[in-house]
């Protein structure tokens, strides 16, 4: 960390334009310590620091790591088409900051969404020879069988796929619903599978990546939180 100026500061921080930061500075809406500041000149070291804009506090972050509870009829998109986007579920700020969903849910699929504005580590998650697993809860239309639980981690071949795709760990958990985990992340995979092998999927939530849980964060549908480093240690290894 480094000491930076207070315009710069709300500017990585998502609060506008240089421009405009200065203008809420110079205004009284920007204080420190909780002492007003209206010289956007004035330098602060980032580490461990805290202010406030408008009354609400915020905590100075190089790069932010979010985890949403994503609910249904939500795009993963900055630029959605059909329905609301999801970091409309998020502060203003955020999007200023460039936070990006890592990889994608379809638009009727809920559950864990990570978000960040770390380029690196957007990559490293989203790349397939990372082989980060993700845990989804799949609600079948058909009766689940040990027949299907025996296909999925076989393989099914999908027809744009050049091999079959199997699941690493797949199991029922109801009369119509299975876990499985996939690590390919591959368009619409679990929906396909399951066609694939001979059943419909009714309804998909992810529960996990890697180690890190949907439960261990206790988020409702909508609700979002920052990853601490702890958290974030789950994400690296399976």
């Amino acid at each position: 960390m480094s000491k930076l100026t207070l315009d710069r500061i709300l500017q990585s921080q998502g609060f506008g334009t240089r421009k405009w930061c200065r203008t809420l500075v110079a205004d009284g809406d920007v204080a420190v310590d909780g002492n007003t500041v209206t010289d956007y000149r004035a330098a602060f070291d980032t580490a461990g620091l805290e202010f406030d804009v408008f009354g609400e506090r915020w905590a100075y972050r190089e790069h932010v790591y979010i985890a949403l509870n994503k609910p249904s009829d939500y795009e993963c998109s900055r630029k959605p088409s059909h329905h609301p986007g999801v970091l409309t579920l998020l502060p203003e700020q955020f999007g200023w900051r460039d936070v990006q969903p890592v990889g994608r849910l379809d638009h009727d699929t809920t559950g864990l969404l990570l978000l960040s504005d770390d380029g690196a580590f957007i990559h490293a998650q989203s790349s397939p020879k990372r082989h980060v697993p993700k845990l989804y809860l799949a609600t079948t239309a058909d009766a689940v069988t040990d027949e299907l639980i025996a296909r999925l981690l076989a393989g099914v071949q999908l027809h744009d796929e050049p091999a079959p795709l199997a699941a690493e760990r797949c199991r029922a958990v109801g009369p119509n619903q299975l876990e499985i985990v996939l690590e390919q992340g591959k368009y619409h995979q679990v929906k396909r599978m399951l066609a694939a092998a001979g059943n419909h999927c009714a309804a998909l939530q992810r529960t996990a990546i890697g180690r890190l849980t949907l439960d261990m964060l206790g988020l409702a549908e909508g609700e979002w939180t920052y990853l601490d480093a702890e958290q974030m240690a789950l994400l690296v290894t399976a």
